[in-house]
């Protein structure tokens, strides 16, 4: 008796509540098209670069740093940020960094020489830093958790990953079709339209009280974030050992540890101690570092097999690298179904484990163009399993927090992504050129990215699995100790 009257009395609510607004439908497109358009920029110069060497006069040495001062940059700043949207406002710095964003664009693209071009990259990083935190914050305040939040971050995680494979297809398009400056460009236009419609359409977030900016605290977090940054790229281009990435990396280690020790004593902390030893947010964001470095790194060793022993052009490698970006979007769309079924912590496993498989599989390409079927179907399959574990990365690290620490559990998470897309690729390419040693040619090329690609999937099975040992199950995650 009591069983047939609460089911009828249960299942009306559950319809609205999983239905998003017309105007929620406003928000979420808007966002979304400035996260994916952050999410290309990432990637759009990369098939570029020696276009806009020859271009500008860049030496072959020093073409790394137009993608090492956007990083930089992007992942330095990104936690200080995120505690600045919320003491201005989310929307006021989201539309702030989208205007910064789109003027930056149009001093790239106007560049006539190395230095003007360096200093565009760098307030694009800046914008960057600025605009994917407020942005997020705006997107888990617009969403109250549950149903419509995981559905949200599910596309928003995969329209940024799309955004990464998109980038280096349009990177090669635009390169060959018009010019690399068409790469800045392409930006303008998508910025005014996101600066014209935000006022009316998002509604500002922030907190009841407007904290105070713990300066010590973001002076060591950005240095610290800022050297470790620059000490991956060290590594990936002169070595782990070389004197500058050892300072780099121990002074960058040396300041994180600061933070940790000047946010204990901070009257009002970048980050309270307390957000630091949640499990959800220790655990949560380990996974999803785990999950950029991997994938991120996974393009740049399929793009050395492709172009190095398949003998691909960069638009061609491009174009392979499509059938990831359908995968992404896929797992994207099942993410947050995912975990509205199975919880965040299966979810992250099952991503893992599928990502991990996906990967190993490709242990055996080999040197004939045949292996090409095995390299879409395993990056289709890892492209899923991928953003499963960012999905359930994203709701796990900005769950059970209020409102008003959203734009700190954004930008964490945010730093977080940032931090594994840089570390990746120096990680893998070092490996690589250890297990080739002096030879060279397809075949010793093969032979690096195959044993990369091992300590890759490696790498993601061991996330998965710490993930679902210690990631507590719903309800349980208040604290890591």
């Amino acid at each position: 008796m009591s069983t047939s009257s609460t089911a009828p009395a249960a299942a009306p609510p559950q319809a609205p509540a999983v239905r998003m607004t017309g105007r929620q439908k406003l928000v979420l497109v808007l966002l979304l098209g400035a996260q994916f358009m952050i999410a290309v920029d990432f990637s759009i110069l990369n098939v570029a670069l020696p276009a806009v060497g020859e271009g500008l006069g860049f030496s072959l040495s020093h073409l790394q740093w137009i993608a090492t001062s956007f990083a930089l940059a992007a992942a330095g700043f990104t936690l200080l940020f995120g505690r600045v949207a919320d003491l201005v406002g989310r929307k006021r710095l989201f539309m702030g960094g989208m205007v910064v964003l789109g003027l930056s664009s149009v001093l790239g693209g106007l560049a006539t020489s190395p230095e003007v071009l360096l200093a565009a990259r760098v307030l694009q990083g800046l914008a960057t830093a600025a605009v994917t935190p407020a942005g997020l914050a705006l997107l888990t305040t617009a969403f109250k958790e549950g149903p419509l939040r995981e559905r949200a971050l599910g596309l928003n995680g995969a329209l940024m990953s799309a955004g990464f494979t998109a980038g280096a297809i349009l990177g090669g398009l635009l390169t060959d079709l018009l010019s690399w400056r068409w790469a800045f460009f392409v930006n303008v236009p998508v910025a005014a339209l996101v600066v014209a419609l935000a006022p009316s359409v998002i509604t500002d977030s922030r907190p009841a009280e407007r904290p105070k900016l713990d300066v010590p605290g973001a002076a060591t977090v950005t240095g610290g974030l800022l050297l470790l940054v620059f000490g991956l790229t060290q590594a990936g281009e002169s070595g782990w050992t070389t004197p500058t990435t050892l300072a780099a990396l121990l002074a960058g280690a040396a300041l994180l540890a600061a933070f940790w020790f000047v946010e204990k004593r901070a009257a009002a902390p970048l980050v309270p101690v307390r957000i630091l030893r949640r499990r959800s947010v220790i655990w949560g964001n380990a996974t999803g570092l785990i999950a950029f470095v991997t994938e991120t790194s996974l393009v740049f060793l399929l793009t050395l097999y492709l172009q190095e022993v398949l003998g691909y052009s960069p638009l061609a490698t491009g174009l392979a690298f499509g059938v990831l970006g359908i995968g992404t979007v896929a797992g994207g769309m099942l993410g947050g179904r995912a975990v509205g079924r199975f919880g965040n912590r299966r979810t992250i496993v099952l991503g893992g484990v599928v990502q991990a498989v996906a990967t190993l599989s490709l242990v055996a390409l080999g040197t004939s163009g045949g292996w090409i079927l095995l390299l879409l179907a395993a990056t289709f399959v890892g492209g899923v399993g991928n953003m499963l574990m960012i999905v359930g990365f994203m709701v796990t690290a900005t769950s059970g927090l209020p409102d008003e620490e959203q734009g700190l559990a954004t930008g964490l998470a945010t730093m977080t992504q940032q931090v594994g897309i840089t570390l990746g690729i120096p990680v893998m390419s070092a490996i690589v050129t250890a297990r080739m040693g002096t030879a060279t040619g397809p075949g010793a090329v093969l032979s690096g990215v195959s044993t990369a690609v091992l300590v890759n999937a490696a790498l993601v099975l061991a996330g998965a699995l710490l993930a679902g040992a210690f990631l507590g199950r719903p309800g349980k995650q208040a604290t890591a100790g």
